[in-house]
């Protein structure tokens, strides 16, 4: 009995900082205020990388019951109202989370409940719903340690967990967006919003035991279009000098002349801004793009190739909005390669 009330204490407890904080709570924010499900933990759960919640609350099946219900108590008391919310994974596909080994449905739905405050409006529930709901950002993470991809056996400054295994930004066909660095928030708001495909940067901070964010990645269209909207604040002005210079000291020039020339030989339909652009783009020193491989830089015709395939795919189709709608990436390819070998053989018998 004396156990019993003391997790509903707890439970009280946490669910009224969390209700304060967001004006709603649910048993995984009780959890992680209770000590029972470190924040870290919840995290690699949301990135896909755990496959159910429970393996890594640190209590029993049982225990969780008891807070479950001593929440539904307690929310039902406060007069809050419950509100499912779709819980799914921070990948291309947006898998739906599981919250336990076996999927019980009566419990996976408690777990998915939100206790939304009756001091909200109508039009404040619907936006806390629709943003409980909604998918979460794609996380793509600065690694503390060395690694190695498990498609390519390539690595880089960046990775993206996929089915609990990293990837290079080349595989999970991230290699052509463009960083920019947390610090303006109106800057990455107005670059996020109309790039059709981003990714949060984060990294794991050992003193505070927790993801950081550190930027995001956005197509280059997108941060140039944030950056023109925002052309009368000096500082954005600054920030894109200081990049395009950054951008020309690490061209290698010599090797961006070579592949521009060798796409224009295979192509020759190919716009020479294009294949100019695609030289630049693959070549760039400390990408890992296929221009900066071994093959790449003795202009191995393949290599080149797979260059001008990935600028025809992200450029000239609707991949990109397909994986940012969930569709996953074999899948996606399969769906665009029809329209990436129409512009390919254009190219190649010389027609634009």
């Amino acid at each position: 009995m004396g156990s019993s009330s003391s997790i509903e204490q707890r439970v009280a407890r946490a669910a009224e900082v969390a209700l304060q904080e967001q004006g709603h709570v649910s048993t995984v924010e009780v959890l992680v205020g209770m000590g029972w499900l470190q924040p870290v933990h919840r995290d690699r759960w949301r990135q896909g990388r755990v496959p159910y919640l429970e393996l890594v609350v640190q209590a029993g099946s049982g225990k969780v019951s008891t807070v479950m219900l001593a929440l539904q108590r307690w929310a039902r008391e406060e007069g809050l109202q419950p509100s499912e919310a779709a819980y799914v994974a921070r990948t291309h596909d947006h898998r739906s989370l599981q919250f336990t080994a076996g999927g019980d449905p009566s419990t996976e739905v408690a777990y998915r409940t939100h206790w939304i405050s009756p001091a909200l409006s109508e039009a404040e529930r619907a936006r806390l719903v629709e943003r409980s709901s909604r998918a979460p950002d794609l996380v793509v993470v600065s690694p503390l340690a060395d690694w190695t991809c498990a498609r390519c056996g390539g690595t880089g400054d960046l990775l993206l967990m996929e089915d609990d295994a990293p990837l290079c930004l080349v595989c999970a066909d991230l290699d052509h967006l463009s960083y920019l660095p947390a610090g303006d928030a109106t800057l990455t708001r107005r670059a996020k919003k109309v790039s059709r495909l981003a990714a949060v940067v984060v990294r794991f901070s050992r003193s505070r035991r927790r993801y950081e964010r550190q930027g995001i990645l956005v197509e280059e269209e997108a941060l140039l279009a944030a950056e023109a909207s925002s052309s009368a604040d000096a500082e954005a002005r600054n920030r894109r000098r200081a990049r395009d210079a950054e951008r020309r000291r690490d061209a290698d020039v010599q090797l961006v002349e070579r592949l521009t020339a060798e796409i224009g030989r295979l192509f020759p339909g190919c716009p020479p801004e294009r294949g100019a652009a695609i030289a630049a783009h693959t070549a760039a020193r400390g990408s890992g793009r296929i221009g900066r491989t071994a093959a790449g830089q003795r202009l191995d015709e393949h290599a080149v190739e797979l260059a001008v395939v990935a600028s025809v795919r992200h450029r000239d189709t609707d991949y990109d909005a397909l994986l940012m709608a969930g569709v996953p990436r074999e899948e996606a390819r399969a769906r665009v390669r029809g329209d990436v070998d129409v512009v390919l053989d254009n190219w190649r018998s010389g027609r634009r």
